[in-house]
C-alpha cells in the first residue's frame, strides 16, 4: 500500500514538473532531463515511473482537466442561484483569485498546440472541451430560464464563452504585459449578460 501511494506521489511530482517546465519553454524544450531537474529527481528514475515524456504529457492532460473542474467545485460550493454558478465558472476559468494558477493555463495552451499533431493528445482534448461546452450549456439554460429567457441559441453562445476562455488563455500566456489588468471575467459575464438582455421572454 505504501509503495503504490509513494509511486502516485513520484508520478504526481513528475507531472508537475513537466507543468513547470512546459509553461515556461513548451513542449518540446520540455525534455526528460528539464524534467527530472525541475522535480529534483534523476533521468532514470523519471523513465522508471513514465515509458516517455509523451505519457507524462498524457497524465499532464488528464491532471489539468481535473484541476480546472475542481477549481469549479469548489468556488460553486456555496453557489445557490444560477447566477452564481455561472459566475462561479466563469470565476474558475478566467478569475485570478485563490486557486489561479497561470502555469496551467500556460501548460493548457501548449497542450492545444499539440493536440494539433499528436493523436491521443487530440482526443483528450476534444474529450475536455466536450466536458466544458456540456457544463456551460447548462449553466447558461439554467441562467435565461432564471432570467425568463428563452434558451435559444444556446449551443452557439456556450461555443462563444469557450472560445472567449480559450483565446484569453492564450493572450495570458502569451501576451500578459499588454493585456488589461483582470478584464476577462468580468468582460465574459458582460457578454453573456448583453446576450441574456437581447433575448425574448419566455
Amino acid at each position: 500500500m505504501s509503495r503504490k501511494s509513494n509511486t502516485d506521489a513520484r508520478r504526481t511530482e513528475i507531472v508537475n514538473a513537466m507543468l513547470a517546465v512546459m509553461a515556461t519553454n513548451g513542449y518540446e524544450k520540455a525534455t526528460i532531463q528539464a524534467i527530472a531537474k525541475q522535480a529534483k529527481l534523476t533521468s532514470g528514475l523519471v523513465h522508471y515511473h513514465f515509458k516517455s515524456k509523451h505519457e507524462i504529457l498524457i497524465a499532464l492532460v488528464k491532471w489539468l482537466t481535473d484541476f480546472v473542474h475542481s477549481r469549479y467545485l469548489q468556488i460553486a460550493a456555496s453557489a445557490k442561484t444560477p447566477e452564481e454558478y455561472l459566475r462561479a465558472y466563469v470565476d474558475a476559468r478566467l478569475g485570478l483569485g485563490k486557486g489561479a494558477n497561470p502555469a496551467a493555463v500556460a501548460a493548457w495552451v501548449v497542450v492545444g498546440s499539440e493536440a494539433i499533431r499528436l493523436r491521443e493528445v487530440r482526443e483528450l482534448y476534444q474529450e475536455a472541451v466536450a466536458f466544458e461546452l456540456t457544463l456551460i450549456r447548462k449553466l447558461l439554460t439554467d441562467y435565461f430560464k432564471a432570467r425568463g429567457k428563452k434558451p435559444r441559441q444556446i449551443s452557439q453562445l456556450a461555443a462563444a464563452l469557450m472560445a472567449f476562455n480559450e483565446g484569453a488563455f492564450q493572450l495570458a500566456s502569451a501576451a500578459h504585459s499588454i493585456m488589461p489588468q483582470r478584464y476577462a471575467a468580468d468582460m465574459a459575464m458582460q457578454l453573456v449578460e448583453r446576450f441574456v438582455t437581447a433575448e425574448p421572454a419566455c
